[in-house]
Parts: structure tokens; C-alpha cells; sequence
């Protein structure tokens, strides 16, 4: 290697050993095995960590990462330690802002909630990516409302891991792909240690973090508590948020290891109401509601059995569950209706209390082989997957005339309903080592299930309902890798996808609904090209992707034979994705103490309606053409960083440009809010760090410096149709110690 000053590392932590355990989960960094056939491994070997500065932050997964298949797709890995964010309410737009073409669902406040998506999909809850944590399963209820209503704190997150859609035969079959927060791991050469972050900041924000973890013999155990509370940006938003985890593994011996993981998540969020755009105008802070509220309780328990059965050989087998109740209260109307005591009653009118419990449970048997089989070597990943779902949903319950949150009903639910799904998935794809530099990683996953509905609607016909619904999929795909040299790759690769029929989208809001017995779920590919380079301190990775999304949901205008129309929901067109995604890092200054480097994260993204037609007051209109709904054309983040010795300062502009709330792209937004577009948007945040030494780390953060007014979309359900501001100012303070 030479020498050079310019570019010679500059080391800023201690190095750190810790002993690799081979039966780790697949999340675990010291599971990845990334070696070729011909070099595969023959001793359990310590693993040194070294920390230090680098003008690039994002890595990809490796070809071979613990049971799954990596080469030829386009992966990012991001370390929360190496880039300076607001972890206390864990900020989308700097958390992911690398990862280009990301699109953030910004209304939550206070970090309550992540919603993204890439590629022209929809950000609610992120719920068309497979979501996990430490590889475990969180989405809600992947046939009935795939959302993630788990969400931990970021102060508990190692570093993110996110996977496009090209690695949905392995992960599961959603278009998004799958994301994966990767918990902080137990010091192992310790018998006891702990961490403790603290944040302060604007709008009442407080917030605590507290984890222990260690090693005794054969035992490993970690575990946190954590709280918050914000009063809000808006007025009535005011946020209560717990979060704790417990994890012990058993290290048998040196090729078979067990762990026991139990995650649960829960907050209290006062919900603000809506607004129409004049309301926005004149103060983004106010609020139409005083008595709305928001609250899921979710419970994540796994248990993975990880066994290397040889050199060549491993298995993961992983159960897991996802539970607990997501309950809301709500006076549920436009903006334009008001919330206020009535002079009849002297009381308010009473809420609606909706409750949906979730019963989710997975197993999943996963065996990975690396062989060689004459002159070509390879390695495969084959496994099945059982899931079993049973969404309980009890919704417009007549609650309370109170201003607490209180799920009292004085009146029964309209709807109790439950939805049933039993589900076998079986895959295998395959690395052909074809040459030194070129692998070929073809790969189906089969997918069979049904979903069957019962229940009650006060209001509805039961004989109207479809109660069985089927999923019955083979899912193709390749991927293919070319490296140039050791320093450029050429990657890209085509694999189907598929989004089941979700609860939402077949149950009829009143008796002027009529729902499609024959609904199909939508399906299609994704398809995407790269090329990924590193150049000494120069990192650049561009993709253009094709996202075909067939079977779309909507409604229809329909007439009955007495002439009477009715809303039809139905499968109502097509859409297709395609664009491009880039990210370039560099260092663009190094001196003996300073450094200074930057990147951009761009993304265009022409998502349109390729056929298809919806309902639009007394008649159906075309929405051929039309930009599909919350996919912005363009997406970019910038950013800086100059570093000086132990400290970094981090200013980042993020540029979101116009997306429609509907698919008719109405132009001129509605007298209630309900429908128009959302305009483009271009922020400024300031975030520092200072490493003070190995036990003190100091973190501060001004989020949307120029104080904007802005907001991302107009929802067409929860939490209720209209402007939803995002949250203007602030300012964070973080204290972090580690003994």
C-alpha cells in the first residue's frame, strides 16, 4: 500500500475486538461471511473493528451476507455512528438521506413514526418494504395492513441496512424491498456495560435512552428502556413514546448459537387535525382538533436457532410474532367541520374509536451451501416460509363526548371483522461463479395462501362482502454482477413482485359502496441497471430502474339496473416507474487535521399511470398519463461535512419537488383541502457531533434552519383528509455516555 499523507487514515477511536460468533443472526456484523468457494473458511477467527474518518459513509452488503444472496443488487448499508443526524426524533430525510430517491411521508412529528418509500410507491408507514429489525419480520400484518406500526428509537440503531426490490424473492414479494434496522450489539468483551443517551430540544421535547449488555461465558444478553415526550410543533400535538428490548443469546459451542429477542414499542400521539390550504397559509401551527388520538402497543418476540452445520453449510430458523392492538379516537371530518361544543347538549359530539389487533406469527427455515461443482463455484440459498395472520378490526365505535384519550364505547362497533391468512412462501436463488468476475444469481420464489374475511358491517349486506381471497404467485427473477476491477462493478438484474389485496382496500365505507368479488392483488417487477465505483475517496453508484405496478386499487362510478349509482372499488389501471438514482460521496479537502467532504443524492423518478380510470364526482375520468400519486419527479440531497479532529458539523439541502394527492393530479386544491397538489419543497438542516472521548459524545442539531412552511402530502384516510403541516424550527441537544 502507499504511502501518502493526503489520503493516510486519520483514526479517531479506539480499536475495539470482539470475538466472532458464527451463530449470530444474519443482522449481526459479525455474521457476514463474504468469501468466494474457493476460499471459504475453516476456523472461527476475531474480528477487529476499526473506527475512524472516511470521506464515504455508504457501504453495500456483501455477495454473501449470513443466509442471503447479495451480489447483483443494489444495497446500502448505513452506520448512524458515521454521519451526523438528529437521532432523538429520528429524521428521515437525514437518516436516509444517501440513499437516493427516498420520498419521506413527513407529518408525525417528534419521530412517532417512519414513512418512506422509493421508486413512486406509497410512504404510508412504509408499508410496501418488507420491514425488519435484526432480520425479524415488524410489518403489522403483511396480507391485511402491511404497515409498520413498531417503530424504535434510532438512539437503539447500529446502522441501517436497505435492499430495492430486487431482493424480493429472498425477503418477501414487496415491491419496496426490505429495510432492516440492525440493533446495537452487547460488548462481548465485557461482563457488564452500559450506555445512556439524553435529548433536550424545542417544542418540549425530552427524551431517554438507557442500555445494559455483556458477556458471562456462554451468555450474551442487552437490553434498553427508552422514553419521550414532545409537546409538539403544532398546537394539540403533544407525544408520549416508550420503547424496551430485551435479547439473550447462547453460544453452545462455536457452530451452534440461539437467540431469544423481545421488542416492544408504544406511544400516545395527540393528533391536530387537518387543514385546508388557507388555513396553512395563514399558521401552520394551528390545529382543528383537540381531542383526536393515536396509540399502538406492538410486541415483536422472536427466537432464531443459527447452526453451521460445516464450513460450507448454515442454517437459520426463525420464529417470530408480531402482536398488540393499534387503537385511535377520533372526531373524524374535513377541516371545515369544526370540533365544538354543542349549545344543545353543552358536550361535544361523541368520537369514533377504531381497534385493530394483531396476531401475526412466521417461521422461517433458511439453509445457505457454498460449493464448487467442476470449474465454476457458486452458492444457494433455499428456504420456506410459514405465515399465519389474524387482523381482528373493530372500527366506527361510538366513543366518548370527552377531550381524553379514552377507548370507552357507548355504542357498539359497526364493523368487527376479522381477517384470516395462512400463507406458505418457498425460494431459492443461486450465485453462479461463472468467472473471477462475473456471477449470474438466478432465483423463484412460490407463493400460495388465502385470505378469508368474517365478520359483521352494521350497515352492509354480508351477502355483498367477498370473504375469500387467494394468492396464488411464482415470482422469477435474475440478478448479474461484472467487476471490472476490484474498484468498479457493474450490477443489475429483473424480479417479480407482488401486493396482496389489503383490508382497506375491500371493505365498503358505507352502503353507496360496492366491492369487486374478483379483486386480483397487484403485481408486477422490478428491473433496474448500476454501475458502483470507489476511487481512493470517491464513491459513485447510479441505477436506472424500471417499476411496472399492475392491478392498482381504486373506485369506479357504477350504475344499477334501477338506475341508481353506486361507488364501485375495484381494480382500476396500471402504473410504471422509471427513472434514475445517484449517489456520488467524495472528500473534497484533507489536511493534518481537518477534513472536508461532501455527496449528493439525486433522484428522477417519472412515475405515471400507464391506463386505468377512477371516479371523480358524477363521472369516471382517465388517468392515463397522469404522475401517480406522492411520487415527486425529482428528489435530492445534498450535503457537507468538514471534520476537525474529534468533531463534525454536517449542513444538508433537501429538494423535493410537486406530487399529487390524487391520481387526476387536481390542480386547484378543494375548498376542504381534501384534494390538490403538494407543493415542491427546499429545506436546510445543520447537525454536529463531537466524539469528546470514548465515553462522551456531544450531539446538536437545528433542523430546517430557514424556518420553512411546508408540508408532504394530503392523505385520503388516517388521520384524515387535508394539509398536514410538517414540523418548522427546532433545536436538539444530545448527550451521549458509554462506561
Amino acid at each position: 500500500m502507499k504511502k501518502n499523507r493526503l489520503i493516510k487514515p486519520l483514526y479517531i477511536f479506539s480499536i475495539a475486538i470482539s470475538f466472532s460468533a458464527s451463530a449470530q443472526s444474519t443482522s449481526d456484523p459479525a455474521s457476514r461471511h463474504t468469501q468466494h468457494p474457493d476460499s471459504l473458511p475453516t476456523h472461527t477467527l476475531k474480528q477487529v473493528n476499526v473506527k475512524g474518518i472516511k470521506a464515504t459513509v455508504v457501504e453495500a452488503l456483501p455477495e454473501v451476507n449470513g443466509t442471503y444472496l447479495m451480489g447483483g443488487k443494489r444495497s446500502e448499508v448505513i452506520k448512524l455512528s458515521s454521519i451526523d443526524i438528529n437521532v432523538a426524533e429520528k429524521t428521515p430525510r437525514q437518516l436516509f438521506a444517501r440513499i437516493p430517491g427516498v420520498f419521506v411521508y413527513d407529518m408525525d412529528g417528534t419521530g412517532n413514526q417512519i414513512n418512506i418509500s422509493t421508486r413512486g410507491l406509497d410512504p404510508h408507514r412504509s408499508w410496501e418494504n418488507n420491514l425488519r429489525q435484526n432480520g425479524v419480520l415488524t410489518n403489522s400484518d403483511m396480507y391485511g395492513y402491511p404497515a409498520s406500526h413498531y417503530s424504535p428509537p434510532m438512539e437503539s440503531i447500529e446502522r441501517i441496512e436497505f435492499v430495492r426490490g430486487m431482493g424480493s424473492l429472498q425477503y418477501g414479494a414487496q415491491f419496496g424491498g426490505m429495510l432492516n434496522y440492525v440493533t446495537k450489539q452487547a460488548d462481548t468483551t465485557r461482563q457488564f456495560g452500559f450506555e445512556s443517551i439524553n435529548s433536550v430540544g424545542s417544542y418540549g421535547l425530552l427524551s431517554t435512552y438507557n442500555a445494559i449488555g455483556g458477556r458471562v461465558g456462554k451468555w450474551t444478553y442487552y437490553g434498553y428502556y427508552y422514553r419521550r415526550h414532545s409537546d409538539g410543533y403544532r398546537d394539540n400535538s403533544r407525544s408520549d413514546a416508550r420503547a424496551q428490548l430485551g435479547r439473550i443469546q447462547y453460544q453452545a459451542n462455536q457452530r451452534l448459537g440461539f437467540t431469544a429477542e423481545l421488542g416492544r414499542s408504544t406511544y400516545t400521539y395527540q393528533i391536530p387535525g387537518p387543514l385546508t390550504d388557507s388555513m396553512f397559509a395563514q399558521n401552520p401551527r394551528q390545529s382543528t382538533r383537540s381531542r383526536n388520538y393515536f396509540n399502538p402497543d406492538i410486541y415483536i418476540p422472536s427466537l432464531k436457532i443459527d447452526w453451521q452445520l460445516s464450513d460450507r453449510t448454515r442454517l437459520l430458523w426463525t420464529n417470530s410474532a408480531v402482536l398488540g392492538p393499534r387503537n385511535s379516537v377520533q372526531f373524524d371530518a374535513f377541516a371545515t367541520v369544526p370540533d365544538t361544543i354543542s349549545h344543545l347538549t353543552a358536550q361535544y359530539k361523541a368520537r369514533q374509536v377504531d381497534v385493530d389487533h394483531f396476531h401475526s406469527y412466521t417461521t422461517e427455515i433458511r439453509l445457505l451451501h457454498q460449493y464448487k461443482l467442476g470449474g465454476i463455484g457458486g452458492a444457494f440459498v433455499a428456504g420456506v416460509q410459514l405465515m399465519s395472520t389474524d387482523l381482528h378490526r373493530q372500527q366506527q365505535g361510538t366513543g366518548t363526548t370527552g377531550t381524553d384519550f379514552n377507548l370507552t364505547l357507548t355504542a357498539p362497533f359497526k364493523r368487527d371483522l376479522h381477517y384470516r391468512t395462512k400463507n406458505f412462501a418457498g425460494f431459492i436463488e443461486n450465485h453462479f461463479y461463472l468467472t473471477n468476475r462475473l456471477t449470474v444469481s438466478p432465483g423463484i420464489r412460490v407463493e400460495s395462501g388465502k385470505t378469508e374475511m368474517r365478520g359483521t358491517i352494521s350497515y352492509y349486506d354480508q351477502g355483498n362482502l367477498p370473504t375469500d381471497i387467494s394468492h396464488h404467485f411464482a415470482l422469477l427473477g435474475i440478478n448479474a454482477e461484472y467487476k471490472i476491477n476490484d474498484a468498479v462493478k457493474l450490477y443489475g438484474g429483473w424480479a417479480q413482485a407482488y401486493r396482496p389485496v389489503v383490508f382497506k382496500d375491500i371493505i365498503p365505507s358505507s352502503v353507496y359502496e360496492q366491492i369487486d368479488k374478483n379483486l386480483k392483488d397487484a403485481h408486477g417487477y422490478n428491473a433496474e441497471m448500476g454501475i458502483e465505483g470507489r476511487w481512493q475517496n470517491v464513491h459513485v453508484n447510479i441505477t436506472v430502474f424500471d417499476l411496472l405496478y399492475r392491478n392498482r386499487l381504486g373506485t369506479l362510478l357504477q350504475t344499477n339496473t334501477d338506475g341508481a349509482n353506486y361507488i364501485f372499488r375495484t381494480n382500476i389501471g396500471d402504473s410504471r416507474s422509471t427513472g434514475v438514482e445517484a449517489l456520488i460521496e467524495t472528500q473534497l479537502l484533507r489536511t493534518e487535521k481537518v477534513l472536508i467532504s461532501g455527496f449528493t443524492s439525486t433522484a428522477y423518478n417519472n412515475a405515471r399511470y400507464l391506463n386505468g380510470q377512477v371516479s371523480a364526482g358524477a363521472e369516471n375520468r382517465s388517468v392515463k398519463g397522469n404522475q401517480v400519486e406522492s411520487a415527486p419527479r425529482w428528489t435530492t440531497r445534498n450535503g457537507l461535512t468538514a471534520r476537525y479532529g474529534l468533531a463534525s458539523l454536517t449542513l444538508q439541502y433537501s429538494y423535493v419537488s410537486q406530487t399529487f394527492s390524487d391520481a387526476i393530479n387536481t390542480i386547484k386544491p378543494s375548498a376542504n383541502g381534501a384534494v390538490g397538489p403538494v407543493p415542491a419543497y427546499s429545506l436546510l438542516d445543520l447537525n454536529g457531533t463531537w466524539h469528546i472521548n470514548r465515553q462522551f459524545t456531544l450531539r446538536g442539531s437545528i433542523n430546517n434552519v430557514l424556518n420553512k412552511h411546508y408540508f408532504t402530502k394530503r392523505p385520503t384516510f388516517y388521520p384524515g383528509p387535508g394539509v398536514w403541516p410538517s414540523d418548522g424550527r427546532s433545536a436538539v441537544l444530545t448527550v451521549g455516555i458509554r462506561l
